[in-house]
């Protein structure tokens, strides 16, 4: 499994909005601060001690290789920029770019490197650092689907300042997929030497030892004021030794640390609890291609059996919002107007029988104890579809076997995607026809069509309409249950201030965090 997957594929792509559609530059508001945060003015100085997720096995040092640890990919962030970052409004703000424009037919864009933005080492950043850094992320297995429709001889520079991406086709969302793992490295860095590439980024890498860092500030960062003078990220294997930690002293912030955390932490007047809604997607997957349930009222009948509130209430300890079978919640162009699901057993019987279900046999729901959570909703999953005359079976896999042999393949099995604030992104990953990560295996000749219209108009209430179009057929006919979506959850020290609270990508912008004394 890949972070690639699951966290930064899940970062970029939300809907361009007609601001977006045009130069984009300052003014534009950035992370959040945390509710820490205050009104206080931020104090220099200090070191924030930082606990995140990963396992030894599993650490890169490639800032365009698999990241399958939060903590390496927490690291990278802060040493190397991308071009683009999530924002609150609008949901795309400039870092590396400082600016971008479109044609008018949505195919070239050109975006303007920020001015005074330099590698670590003093270096002025150019169009072709970022050129050859974007080439090099799309030819890797986890950079491969990072710009859709771009291919790498249609990335090119324009003078030193000017990066110029043509897409095969319309791409109104263009700039918001930059909001990836597109981190800047020097042109013709060699792969050897990847991992003492400088970066741009507002902390520079001081040492790296077994998957935990030191990172100073960058007092020459073109971004703005840094207030820490140091971040130290230490790993953690799972987030409950990671809550231990900060409740102990050792560590002033534990990033997604999750519900069960939460729950620990409590009522102590020393832990501020972040919540960042609208972070995690959980959905259960159905194939639809073929098998069991490839009929459509077999799929309805198991979204009607299943009980929502109790879900969110039981699985998330209340750290979440009830699901409606459309991903992306978090995303403005969201369409509210869908009738929630609710809970319908004598319908979901109905179904099961006109389809011809078999209920005499029992099916096989694959699940992994990859984030806290996700093994506890499929077993409470299995209990509520009970009631409808659905016999399931829990079966528990280790993370390789899962993304391996169940994950695209599966019948039946969990997911989770650490984003949640794009319609269209999850539309071009997981259900466009033929997509590269198409987990129910799902074609649907209307919701294509619906897409492939959507991200090509910049009419705001044309593409309004596409964008519920698109809701509604995903809603009635594809593979995904979204019973809830999970809040991010951070703790943190009460000295800790200035914490972002935007979800997925944003949660790593820390260069505005600051200690109290």
């Amino acid at each position: 499994m890949n972070l690639t997957r699951r966290h930064i594929l899940g970062l970029g792509g939300v809907f361009a909005t007609t601001a977006l559609l045009s130069a984009c530059g300052g003014g534009a508001e950035g992370p959040a601060a945390g509710p820490s945060g205050g009104s206080a003015t931020p104090r220099k100085g200090g070191t924030l001690r930082v606990g995140a997720l990963g396992r030894v096995g599993a650490i890169t040092r490639d800032p365009h290789g698999t990241q399958s640890n939060e903590s390496d990919y927490l690291i990278l962030s802060l040493v190397h920029d991308t071009l683009t970052v999530p924002g609150a409004k609008p949901n795309t703000v400039p870092r590396l770019a400082s600016r971008w424009e479109s044609s008018d037919d949505l195919r070239t864009w050109r975006f303007t490197l920020a001015e005074g933005a330099a590698f670590h080492d003093g270096t002025p950043v150019t169009a072709a650092d970022v050129v050859f850094s974007l080439r090099r992320l799309r030819a890797t297995p986890s950079g491969a689907s990072r710009l859709p429709g771009v291919r790498a001889e249609n990335i090119t520079a324009e003078g030193t300042g000017t990066v110029v991406l043509v897409s095969d086709h319309p791409n109104a969302e263009l700039p918001l997929l930059t909001r990836l793992t597109t981190f800047v490295v020097p042109d013709g860095t060699r792969d050897e030497d990847i991992a003492k590439a400088p970066g741009t980024g507002p902390f520079t890498l001081d040492w790296f030892r077994s998957g935990n860092a030191r990172l100073v500030r960058n007092d020459d960062w073109y971004g703005g004021e840094v207030h820490l003078d140091a971040i130290e990220v230490k790993i953690f294997e799972n987030p409950q030794a990671m809550a231990n930690a900060l409740l102990s002293g050792q560590i002033d912030l534990a990033s997604n640390a999750g519900a069960v955390a939460a729950r620990t932490a409590e009522g102590r007047k020393d832990i501020t609890v972040v919540r960042r809604p609208d972070d995690m997607s959980m959905p259960i997957v159905m194939r639809t291609a073929d098998g069991p349930f490839a009929d459509p009222k077999v799929r309805e009948a198991l979204r009607l059996a299943v009980d929502r509130e109790a879900m969110v209430g039981q699985v998330l300890s209340g750290y979440g919002t009830v699901g409606n079978d459309i991903l992306g919640t978090g995303d403005p162009a969201y369409d509210t107007s869908v009738p929630q699901r609710t809970r319908d057993l004598a319908r979901a019987r109905k179904l099961l029988a006109e389809s011809g279900f078999d209920l005499s046999r029992t099916y096989e729901l694959r699940t992994t104890e990859d984030i806290s959570g996700l093994a506890e909703s499929a077993a409470l999953f299995a209990t509520q579809v009970r009631e409808a005359g659905v016999r399931v079976k829990v079966v528990k896999q280790d993370s390789a076997t899962f993304w391996d042999r169940t994950w695209l393949k599966g019948d039946l099995y969990t997911s989770y995607w650490g984003t949640n604030d794009s319609v269209v992104f999850f539309a071009s990953k997981t259900m466009v026809s033929g997509s590269g990560q198409n987990e129910a295996g799902w074609r649907n000749a209307a919701f294509d069509t619906a897409y492939e219209k959507a991200i090509g108009t910049a009419d705001a209430a044309e593409r309004t309409e596409l964008l519920r179009r698109l809701q509604r057929i995903e809603y009635d006919d594809s593979g995904y249950l979204l019973w809830g979506v999970a809040d991010g959850i951070d703790l943190a020290r009460s000295a800790v201030h200035g914490l972002p609270t935007l979800p997925g990508y944003g949660r790593v912008q820390l260069e505005k965090a600051w200690l109290a004394s």
